[in-house]
């Protein structure tokens, strides 16, 4: 389940270009869940485990892309650790929830990201009890613990 802790959180690694480019590996970016991710929110095709043809760019290393697809693979591959996924965008808001589905991991949010108008489930970690199901649930937690700034 994607585990929303909204806010500055101990141990959250907040950086994720610099930690993406110390620590990734290059089947990272060769499995089918980097292929999708990489083909949606950067528009690009993975060629091989260095190279990724990119419409703008031309071909590039997987350290040349999108601050997004960086974060989606370190909750991936990295699923006890913390990342900021305010380096998200909101086209990167399906595959957490996607990936949500598959295993458990930790985000921190620094701002309301549109998960969209389908039903889905997200535990807010700073009320552990709270899961919520839709974008209104989500916006009222957010407002409490983003806006409010309450702990």
């Amino acid at each position: 389940m994607l585990r929303v802790w909204f806010g500055d959180k101990e141990n959250s690694i907040y950086n994720t270009s610099v930690y993406f480019k110390n620590q990734y590996q290059d089947k990272w970016i060769t499995d089918d869940f980097a292929k999708r991710v990489i083909k949606d929110v950067d528009k690009s095709i993975v060629l091989d485990a260095n190279a990724i043809e990119s419409p703008v760019l031309g071909v590039i290393s997987p350290e040349k892309l999108s601050g997004g697809v960086k974060a989606l693979l370190l909750m991936k591959n990295k699923p006890g650790k913390v990342f900021n996924a305010s380096n998200c965008g909101d086209n990167c808001a399906r595959w957490l929830l996607e990936l949500g589905k598959q295993q458990n991991f930790t985000v921190c949010l620094y701002h309301i990201m549109n998960f969209g108008s389908k039903s889905f489930d997200i535990r807010i970690l700073n009320d552990k009890k709270l899961v919520v199901h839709n974008m209104s649930e989500f916006l009222d937690a957010a407002e409490k613990y983003l806006i409010g700034g309450a702990s």
